[in-house]
């Protein structure tokens, strides 16, 4: 059954409209609206204390000015109880697809009423992070119907991020000729750090991020050539290294590698002004990032973080910046533990136009950076009155729409 919840956003309040009894009233600056232009003018959004006393290595690289929405938009709860979802991602005829992390997917139409379920899918390594994680549509889906998907594989004793593709059969409520195109080799025995965002470009090329699985093991891999964990991959539909790709034909090293250095990226899409590619990933304790992966760069982990380990103790040699590798946009600390991200690619809220937002964990928000040549010039906190952990979010005709950990499917809009 659909539940419809709004939260509308208004001068000095944030107001829960339905089914919302006992929820807290939204902290003064997150989701309130002053219809004014608050940009420069507004304190970071962060008030807690580093985990660290690391500088930032240029202004503006972390705790910018907060902003804050002018244009009054609401927050819609359109379906519950979805389980365990992972991705939203809209189909081209504007209806969502879910995908749940047990081995299925569903379709929503725009408004939050599941059409269809979809199964047949390999078997996912369900545990920990793992399972059938993001879902990625052919650029020529209205045709060949194909559907690309990531999940976590199990090998033997291990598992490992792998990238499927099928055709969707809506009508039989299943995918057709399943098969496995593309594996992060090697098989570690973990069950976190997946990574597992998926992105087409322009060209028709596949983007596929992959973690570094979290153990010891894993974590020194990312900065191997001849190894996938820690990765962004560029791949043809067929799984085969992509056209220009940094390490073609270099002995050694994986061709389909497109940058390196990375910890968990679950968030990837295409900045719609550059053409660019953005990534957000998750740091240990500190140091989450927003990064533009760039062919052939070295992002650093684990030479090179804001972060320290979770006992407290230094990463490495504890230090924030080494020639040869990049550094991030952004980074939080303390975390926002950055799941799915998306550009907003409209101006049906003015102000929000080529925004990047972002779905928070364990900081229970959706975050939304202003973007500026390349830099980050404002951010907001929104929803965080509702308390969730929001895995994915992603645009849609005018609308963003965010699944979270806790079942749920909201769609934010206009109001």
């Amino acid at each position: 059954m659909q539940e419809s919840k709004k939260f509308l956003v208004a001068a000095f309040a944030t107001f829960c409209l339905a089914a919302c009894s006992g929820s807290p009233q939204q902290p003064a600056g997150n989701d309130q609206n002053n219809n004014e232009d608050t940009t420069g003018k507004l304190p970071p959004v962060e008030t807690q204390k580093a985990n660290t006393d690391y500088k930032p290595a240029f202004e503006g690289q972390t705790r910018i000015t907060g902003v804050k929405t002018a244009t009054p938009y609401k927050a819609d709860k359109i379906a519950t109880g979805l389980g365990s979802p992972w991705a939203v991602v809209p189909m081209p005829d504007g209806r969502l697809l879910v995908t749940i992390k047990s081995g299925k997917m569903q379709i929503y139409d725009a408004n939050g009423a599941m059409v269809k379920e979809i199964t047949g899918f390999p078997k996912v390594e369900d545990d920990g992070q793992g399972g059938l994680l993001d879902v990625a549509f052919d650029p020529a889906f209205s045709t060949n119907k194909t559907i690309y998907w990531s999940f976590s594989e199990k090998q033997g004793d291990a598992n490992l991020t792998a990238v499927a593709k099928g055709q969707l059969n809506e009508a039989a409520g299943k995918v057709d000729n399943p098969v496995v195109i593309f594996r992060a080799t090697p098989a570690l025995n973990s069950a976190l750090h997946f990574g597992s965002r998926l992105v087409f470009d322009k060209d028709g090329n596949l983007f596929v991020s992959a973690g570094e699985r979290s153990i010891l093991e894993g974590r020194k891999q990312a900065q191997l050539l001849s190894a996938g964990l820690g990765k962004v991959f560029k791949i043809t539909t067929d799984g085969k290294p992509a056209p220009g790709n940094p390490f073609t034909d270099q002995a050694g090293k994986m061709p389909e590698i497109f940058a390196y250095g990375i910890r968990n990226p679950q968030g990837l899409d295409i900045n719609p002004v550059s053409g660019e590619l953005w990534e957000a990933e998750f740091g240990p304790r500190g140091g989450d990032e927003i990064n533009i992966i760039k062919s052939g760069k070295d992002y650093g982990w684990p030479t090179i973080t804001y972060g320290i380990e979770y006992s407290g103790e230094k990463v490495g040699d504890g230090i924030q910046q080494k020639e040869g590798m990049q550094q991030p946009i952004y980074y939080w600390d303390p975390v926002i533990s950055p799941s799915g991200i998306t550009f907003y690619k409209g101006n049906a809220i003015p102000e929000w136009e080529n925004n990047l937002f972002i779905g928070g964990l364990s900081s229970m928000h959706i975050i939304r950076l202003v973007i500026k040549d390349n830099k980050v010039v404002g951010e907001e906190r929104l929803l965080a009155d509702l308390k969730e952990r929001f895995r994915d979010v992603a645009y849609s005709n005018g609308m963003l729409y965010a699944v979270t950990d806790g079942g749920n499917m909201y769609k934010i809009s206009k109001q």
